[in-house]
């Protein structure tokens, strides 16, 4: 019997005639309308013809969390005076509740997807109602993306509703082929903003963490709001592990329930929070509150101002949940949650002034996120590079790359791109296509139960309370006894049906087409995992979880090194204090992040293995090769076998490559300079005369700078360098002998350099005088003052005039010149008059310009 009055109360009612003539029109729509409103239920069911009115079509209806598909079904079940099951059922991953009748079927986009992945017709489908598409989540955008493609191919008839709890509709309008957009109004009331701050500062979020005195304060604002405020309190948050610690600071207020809604709630919860209560509520909630799910008699709205996101770092090979300040256009759809039914507050636990510097829209998904699964979906699509899909945001390249690299290894696509059989087989299993690849060969190995089992485990992530061992995790799911046990023992089944139906309908064994062969690991695991999982003794559990954890992550297999750890990838890591894993000589890690101001990455969720279960799983990473580079001052030759950044075995080569010892040793001469050589006091004298001539007159003339001779060892130091082996070797190596390679010989210009550039010069005594070129813009000559008498010019070499260090009778500087005659006339008589009488016994005339140059004392000139 349907409820008319809580039907007529739905304000999208009145957009069904403008949303009914848009998909007779054009086929697509996109519907405008606020949470509350009814565009998740109401909907639907009109579309479906179940409300006395319209054709009789069959509905699906896609949304971004399980938790919002069982209640939107529930409440549409609920509406028509029935149970889900009937006229309206659902399907969610490892959960189906639809009967022979069903003309309405609620299901998560991912299972969405791989329907249109099994038939892409969708056939015996009229309407698909694509529901929260504002919230940009990846499935959602790649159904879409699907979606439209279908309607241009294959199936013209098909409607699709684009259904957005925001305004900003132009871009789904116009990947829609120009859909209309259609509006529904709803009524909203004042919500009054309450800037609550922290009073002491609090920590930035970082990776999954969240400052504790952030959430103390929140815990603080709710009791405050209580105290304030009349009717239920929605307190937002960004994760499960947030909830529970501000439930436990709230402990249990007088005549107040505090319940708490996530996607891993139970149903029982889940159905509490939807439907008013007896006593005063609060609820602390994720951001599926914020659209997903009206909860009602909620007055009042606490907003933490934070949001979890995904983000992977394709350089260290690791991708998680991160947490992050919420968008704008987030903090608006959480405020207007206290303003649905009547006026309402929102405090919100940062500063007016922070307001402003937030980010105006959530990240897109695709933007963000590891995009191995997207990949796989759009290879089996036909579209491997996804250039045809009309997508919102095109992928990011790089991202794309790293999704194709991983999916070549594990034999889902192949060089073009295209997916492969294997990788049909993958993409069908719902699963991540690592967790995918590791259920397929794992089970050649430890038997399809016990893969389905660790799987699972991934699949569905443990409590932080199961600890960061896994092989601890599956004997506690196995005992069962709590929320978490019911859900992994749900996607067990969920996972051995989908393999069952896989093989069926393959023909082959479990293994299958392109499967890597894995199966010399059982040779580490006891005769036991052949019997019933739930017997398996201790050992059998770590080595089989080890191996499976290891299939499906293996550049995160890590060896000890030095009290950490070194991924094949090449992250360091470290396992947290306390633990059972830290000391174990390798690990398989499922789950790491990197905490604030560490350079290592931190292990969450890892199993023992050991070094041969990493061959066997890595193996597509595994090399042997000689390497010979420069180290701790000298060549050092190996035969190193490696898995990937890890050394497994070191041996010294002893007949290394001469290529390879003559790339070390240039090596080293980069790292150390180039006075490995042997320079004598000459060949210094020519690197400075040659670099001289070059600032003088250029080329043909060599640029002996590090850097150009480094560029050049091919034409100086061969035949030497290729005959040498070692450091000392270099050492012999006459530096002087070998610049003289790089003269211009050719030309025939090598021969005046000695001209250009003479290493000494004869002055007006008849002594001759070393140049220094040491500044090779500004050589000089150091000459005792006395023996440039008579000399009106400075002298020159190659057109530069010399700069003269004029030197007293002891060999000390007394004057600096580049201009003799201007000294002569001008610095002369000061030096004269303040050395003649410290020197008596040298000359020192009045006219120096036309006096005779000499090098002797008085006393010998007159003999």
């Amino acid at each position: 019997m349907l409820r008319d009055d809580a039907l007529d109360a739905l304000p999208v009612r009145a957009a069904l005639p403008a949303l009914n003539d848009a998909l007779e029109g054009h086929g697509a729509a996109v519907l405008a309308a606020p949470p509350g409103t009814g565009k998740t239920t109401l909907v639907p069911l009109a579309l479906a013809g179940l409300l006395g009115a319209g054709s009789a079509r069959r509905v699906v209806v896609a949304e971004p969390r399980r938790i919002a598909a069982r209640a939107a079904a529930r409440r549409m079940a609920w509406l028509l005076g029935q149970r889900a099951g009937e006229a309206v059922g659902y399907t969610v991953r490892g959960e189906r509740v639809v009967g022979r009748h069903t003309r309405v079927e609620v299901v998560t986009t991912g299972v969405l997807l791989q329907r249109l992945q099994r038939d892409q017709e969708l056939t015996g489908v009229d309407v698909v109602v694509l529901d929260e598409c504002h919230e940009r989540h990846l499935d959602a955008d790649t159904s879409a993306a699907f979606l439209w493609d279908v309607r241009e191919t294959l199936r013209p008839d098909l409607r699709l509703v684009a259904a957005s709890a925001t305004t900003d509709t132009a871009g789904w309008s116009r990947l829609l082929g120009g859909a209309p957009v259609v509006e529904a109004a709803a009524v909203a009331f004042d919500v009054e903003v309450v800037w609550a701050p922290p009073p002491g500062g609090v920590r930035p979020p970082h990776g999954m963490r969240v400052d504790p005195a952030l959430l103390s304060h929140v815990a603080s604002v709710v009791r405050r709001a209580l105290a304030e405020r009349s009717g239920d309190v929605l307190c937002f948050l960004p994760g499960v592990g947030e909830i529970a610690r501000v439930a436990g600071l709230l402990g249990a207020p007088a005549g107040v329930d505090v319940l708490q809604v996530h996607g891993r709630a139970p149903a029982a919860v889940q159905d509490a929070v939807l439907a008013p209560g007896a006593r005063r509520r609060v609820v602390l909630a994720t951001s599926v509150a914020e659209s997903s799910l009206t909860v009602p008699g909620v007055r009042v709205v606490v907003d933490s101002g934070l949001a979890r996101e995904p983000r992977v770092d394709h350089a260290r090979g690791l991708s998680a949940l991160a947490t992050v300040r919420a968008s704008r256009a987030a903090g608006r759809q959480r405020a207007g949650r206290a303003g649905r039914e009547a006026p309402g507050v929102v405090y919100r636990c940062w500063a007016e002034a922070e307001d402003v510097r937030l980010p105006l829209f959530p990240a897109p998904e695709i933007k963000v996120a590891d995009l191995s699964s997207f990949a796989l979906q759009a290879a089996c699509w036909g579209d491997p590079q996804a250039s045809g899909l009309a997508l919102p945001d095109r992928p990011p390249a790089g991202a794309m790359a790293a999704a194709r690299e991983l999916l070549t290894a594990i034999g889902a696509v192949d060089a073009s791109g295209a997916a492969t059989e294997r990788g049909v087989r993958l993409a069908r299993l719902g699963l991540h296509p690592r967790l995918g690849r590791a259920l397929l060969d794992g089970a050649a190995s430890v038997g399809l139960e016990r893969a389905v089992e660790v799987v699972a485990l991934l699949s569905e992530e443990a409590p932080r309370e199961y600890g960061d061992d896994l092989a601890d995790a599956l004997r506690r799911a196995r005992r069962g006894g709590d929320a978490y046990a019911g859900r992994w023992r749900a996607e067990v089944r969920r996972l051995r049906a989908v393999v069952a139906q896989d093989v069926s309908a393959q023909g082959v064994g479990v293994k299958g087409v392109g499967a890597r062969d894995v199966s010399g690991a059982a040779a580490s695991l006891p005769a036991a995992v052949e019997g019933d999982a739930e017997g398996d003794a201790e050992g059998d559990v770590e080595a089989l979880v080890g191996l499976v954890v290891a299939l499906a992550f293996p550049e995160r297999l890590a060896k000890a090194d030095g009290g950490s750890y070194l991924m094949v990838s090449g992250t360091r890591a470290e396992a947290g204090p306390g633990t059972r894993l830290r000391g174990a000589p390798w690990l398989a890690v499922a789950v790491a992040d990197r905490p604030v101001g560490r350079g290592h990455a931190r292990v969450q969720l890892a199993a023992v293995v050991d070094e041969m279960v990493a061959r066997l799983a890595a193996g597509v990473l595994l090399q042997e090769r000689d390497e010979v580079h420069w180290a701790d001052g000298d060549v050092v030759a190996r035969r190193v076998e490696r898995l990937g950044a890890v050394e497994l075995t070191v041996r010294p080569l002893r007949d290394a490559d001469a290529s390879l010892v003559r790339g070390a040793l240039v090596e080293g001469l980069r790292q150390e300079g180039l006075r490995l050589l042997r320079w004598s006091p000459a060949a210094d004298a020519l690197r400075q005369r040659l670099a001289f001539v070059r600032s003088r007159l250029g080329d043909p003339w060599p640029d002996v700078g590090d850097a150009s001779l480094h560029a050049r060892v091919d034409e100086w130091l061969e035949p030497e360098l290729s005959r040498a082996r070692r450091r000392a070797d270099l050492g012999r190596i006459d530096a002087g002998q070998a610049l003289g390679r790089l003269l211009p010989w050719a030309s025939g210009e090598a021969g005046r350099l000695d001209e250009l550039a003479p290493e000494r010069i004869t002055v007006p005594s008849g002594s001759r005088i070393r140049i220094d070129y040491a500044d090779p813009q500004r050589p000089v000559l150091a000459v005792k003052l006395q023996e440039m008498f008579g000399l009106q010019e400075s002298p020159r070499v190659a057109g530069a005039a010399l700069v003269v260090h004029l030197l007293s009778p002891a060999g000390r500087p007394v004057a600096v010149t580049a201009d003799l005659a201007s000294f002569w006339r001008d610095g002369y008589q000061g030096v004269r008059a303040e050395l003649r009488g410290r020197y008596p016994k040298h000359p020192w005339p009045e006219d120096p310009a036309s006096a005779e140059a000499t090098r002797f004392t008085n006393a010998r000139l007159r003999r």
